[in-house]
Order: C-alpha cells, then sequence, then structure tokens
C-alpha cells in the first residue's frame, strides 16, 4: 500500500485496487477520519500507514464509507477493530455493509467487462470482516470533522453512494461518481454503475460545489483547480 501526502493534513492510501483517505483535523495531534477502507485485509496495513504517520490507530474516530463496494468497504470492520472507530455509510448500502444483504451488480457498459474483470484478479478472496456497528446517513448531514463535512446523496454507481464535501477547506470526496483516467488523468464519470444516467446527473451536481482538491476512488486527485476539470467532465 502506497501512503502519498496530498495536504499537511490529508493522505492517500493506495491499495491494488482503489484508494482511501486520511484527513486529520486540527493541530498534528487533532482526530483523524477515515474516508473508504480499502478491500479486505486491509485493515493491518492502514493500522501501520497511520503508526507510521505518528499516530495511533485509535485517533481514527470514524470511517465513512462511499459506498458497500469491497475495494472500499472491505477493510472498515478489521479496522475499526483496533480502535473502535464508528463506521458510517449511507442507509441504502448499509445492509450490504452488515452482511445483511447482497448488493446488485453493476449494469456494464460493453467494454467495461473485461475492466471488471481484471479488477476483480487483483481482489482478496474471503476475510471480509463485517463491522460490529453501522451508522447510517441519509444525505444532506453535516459530519463533525473537516470543518463540517456534507454528505451530498448521490446515487448511480451504487443505491446509497455518497460524496463528501468540506467547503471550509475546497476538498471533495467523490467516491466512485467520478475518478480519475489511469492514461492521462483525464477526469471522467466512473464506471461499473447501476444506473449511467444517475451518475451523469450526480456528476453534474458535484461540478458545482466549490472544490480545489478533487479525491477519486480510482485514479490520481486533483490537486488543484478542480472545480474546472469537474465542471468540463459534466458539461462535456
Amino acid at each position: 500500500m502506497d501512503v502519498i501526502e496530498l495536504l499537511p493534513r490529508l493522505h492517500l492510501l493506495r491499495f491494488a485496487v482503489g484508494q482511501a483517505y486520511l484527513w486529520r483535523d486540527g493541530d498534528d495531534r487533532g482526530e483523524l477520519t477515515l474516508i473508504d477502507a480499502g478491500p479486505a485485509g486491509s485493515g493491518a496495513p492502514i493500522a501501520e500507514a497511520v503508526t507510521a504517520l505518528g499516530r495511533d490507530p485509535r485517533d481514527v474516530r470514524r470511517i465513512v464509507l462511499t459506498h458497500f463496494h469491497e475495494d472500499h468497504a472491505g477493510g472498515a470492520g478489521e479496522f475499526a477493530a483496533f480502535g473502535g472507530a464508528e463506521v458510517l455509510v449511507h442507509r441504502l448500502d448499509a445492509p450490504v455493509v452488515r452482511g445483511e444483504a447482497l448488493g446488485p451488480p453493476p449494469v456494464f457498459e460493453d467494454w467495461e467487462r473485461p475492466l471488471y474483470e481484471q479488477a476483480a484478479k487483483l481482489l482478496p478472496e474471503g476475510g471480509f470482516v463485517r463491522p460490529a456497528q453501522v451508522t447510517e446517513l441519509a444525505g444532506g448531514e453535516v459530519l463533525d470533522w473537516g470543518g463540517g463535512a456534507h454528505v451530498v446523496h448521490v446515487p448511480g454507481h451504487t443505491h446509497g453512494s455518497i460524496a463528501l464535501h468540506l467547503p471550509e477547506h475546497g476538498v471533495l470526496f467523490t467516491g466512485d461518481t467520478v475518478a480519475a483516467s489511469p492514461v492521462d488523468g483525464t477526469v471522467i464519470p466512473g464506471v461499473f454503475n447501476l444506473d449511467r444516467s444517475q451518475v451523469l446527473a450526480a456528476c453534474r451536481r458535484l461540478a458545482e460545489l466549490d472544490t480545489d482538491v478533487a479525491c477519486f476512488g480510482h485514479g490520481d486527485p486533483v490537486k488543484r483547480g478542480a472545480a474546472g476539470a469537474l465542471r468540463a467532465m459534466a458539461y462535456a
């Protein structure tokens, strides 16, 4: 797992498939928030990364999941067990994260299927530790971190997909609603969706937010002037 500093208070954690983000409030000892948690088996590597940054895994107070897919939610239960972090997810995806229901499969475009099969080969088999408890979100909340983290419900990738906007810092976590191309870094709508038309509508909604730094579930973040890149993508 690669650990990359994007801002003094923001690190990207990159896995074989997908990525998560670690946000720090306040000074060097401020509380931590994890946005997504990587695939199954990522709990220990995340704990090691937090320790390498000079912090204790128990300093991570919450894990906010952008959606239920394994490459984002698979490590949540394992990491939460290290320090009791609260796990938050939209109410429509919560039953899948808890293991009470199976998530609906994506509706693939023809060109997406081989990409999905390739990515699936990189995910570990088994070992999915379910969170002991999940806090459900509905969208519209302002969470008590990041100067006020606005929960934006953006269905389409999954029914319960969310984005997280930190207006005070100009930072947006898009989950898989938006991505960056691995070829040239171009900002694009996410893939492997339940409803592509909903994703495109969600992209337009996110493009209207005041954003300087955009953090995607897949692909390199945009670290400056992200609103322009999002609008160019949404209204292309």
